[in-house]
């Protein structure tokens, strides 16, 4: 379970937060002491961390450069009452992930603890990624995609121009994006990421752009945009396929005229930003079935990088085998292992449809389950032999209708949530119901991603 912690000097502040995220399913705890809030850090594991500003013992600013230092991959989130676009800067540039303004608004508060949980994942399997693509940033692989994909970062790194990054999910498209923006000139700005399938479409556009006060019901406060944030660095377009119409379209003015506009707002603002995209859909179908803007594609889509899928470049596999084994026994604090030369040539062999983080995945699970010093293709065959629960299983261990109906439903999205590399946007569309009522299906079935 996701452990959140809340550090604010304000006692009912904490506990108000906490009982709302702690209905919604998280493990809460608060401190009013920040320098308690960072002793806790220490000792356990925190998922997403919550930071007021003004505090007697030190700032919200220092503790989060603390954190930083400490724990750079934990996300924090400032909540403050004196909110303003410098303070919503410094906290950007700090390294938090969202700066909300209180009173804090309980679907903003649960929207930004969500994404920055995710967020925390993301940087997990980037960490994990990096090892397929590289070691500390250096890319590795000696295939031919990879080779292209190198020389086009280095290519287009330098310049501000707009690139689209395509392929499955799994593959490393964020990893690519941050390669770019730290090769560019605007490596010391803010890199800001966007996950355009995680955000509700009704609220999307008061993520990129901002909302002002009273603009709609639970605009409490002025909001400012990831557009805004980004100003002078890159803003990441994650899943851009998924955005909303109406969010492409002051995506496309963005572009056009440099300016963005917040939710209730007549103001134009100034934003210099680079602009990369990535997507799993293929946008050409999306046009004509006109859930895309065509104009808005050509826009993205100045310099494209398609990144292969694993089964395309499966003489990479043992070099990734090779890198990924010594990171997760290094991490496991285990003996060395060596993968035999026919237990390589087994997972060359095997589709790869969750790509590089798939192949990490089941090289931690081999790993730790079979845990000899030489693996070899048996006992690879072995682990992975099928297991799955049949009808009948199903049907054996249900003691009423209701209970039959809840397991069968869980193994039937389970089943298409693997079949779809757990692409909750394209499931969501198979299975005909809101990526909103699939996140609830999930969460009211347990359902998550094998890690």
């Amino acid at each position: 379970m996701n452990t959140i912690l809340i550090v604010d000097d304000e006692k009912e502040i904490c506990e108000s937060i906490k009982m709302i995220l702690e209905y919604e399913g998280y493990n809460v705890e608060y401190s009013t002491s920040a320098l308690n809030g960072l002793n806790i850090i220490e000792e356990k594991q925190i998922s997403c961390l919550l930071l007021d500003i003004q505090m007697p013992e030190m700032s919200g600013f220092e503790v989060l450069k603390r954190v930083k230092e400490a724990t750079p991959s934990l996300s924090v989130i400032i909540i403050s009452a004196h909110g303003s676009v410098e303070n919503a800067i410094k906290a950007t540039r700090l390294g938090a992930f969202d700066f909300i303004e209180k009173p804090i608004d309980r679907d903003k508060l649960l929207i930004s603890v969500r994404n920055a949980i995710e967020q925390v994942k993301l940087l997990t399997e980037n960490i994990e990624i990096k090892k397929t693509l590289g070691v500390e940033g250096e890319i590795l692989g000696s295939s031919k995609g990879i080779k292209s994909i190198l020389e086009l970062i280095e290519k287009v790194a330098p310049l501000d121009t707009r690139v689209l990054i395509t392929g499955e999910n799994g593959t490393g498209k964020e990893l690519v994006a941050r390669a770019i923006h730290k090769k560019s000139q605007r490596k010391d700005k803010p890199f800001i990421e966007v996950n355009c399938a995680a955000i509700p479409n009704e609220l999307i556009e008061s993520e990129l752009f901002g909302h002002e006060k009273g603009s709609f019901t639970g605009a409490v406060s002025q909001r400012i945009g990831r557009f805004e944030l980004a100003n002078k660095g890159t803003i990441f377009l994650d899943e851009v396929g998924d955005m909303s119409p109406q969010a492409q379209a002051k995506v496309l003015r963005a572009i056009e005229d440099g300016k963005i506009e917040r939710v209730g707002g007549g103001k134009k603002i100034d934003v210099d930003v680079r602009i990369i995209s990535a997507t799993n859909k293929e946008l050409l179908e999306e046009i004509e079935k006109e859930k895309f803007r065509e104009d808005l594609y050509h826009r993205l889509n100045v310099i494209p990088i398609n990144i292969p899928p694993l089964r395309d470049r499966k003489d990479d596999i043992p070099l990734l085998v090779e890198a990924f084994a010594k990171e997760i026994i290094a991490r496991h604090k285990k003996p060395p292992v060596k993968f035999l030369e026919d237990s390589v040539k087994l997972l060359q062999e095997m589709n790869w449809s969750g790509n590089v983080r798939e192949l990490r995945n089941i090289v931690e699970r081999i790993i730790i389950i079979i845990d000899k010093r030489e693996i070899s293709r048996s006992d690879i065959e072995l682990l992975l032999k099928p297991g799955q629960a049949t009808m009948d299983d199903i049907i054996d261990e249900s003691n009423s209708f209701q209970e039959f109906k809840e397991k069968a439903e869980r193994a039937f999205i389970l089943k298409q949530l693997n079949e779809n590399s757990w692409n909750i946007s394209r499931t969501a569309e198979l299975l005909d119901i809101q990526r909103s009522h699939l996140y609830n299906k999930m969460k009211k079935y347990g359902i998550e991603k094998e890690e």
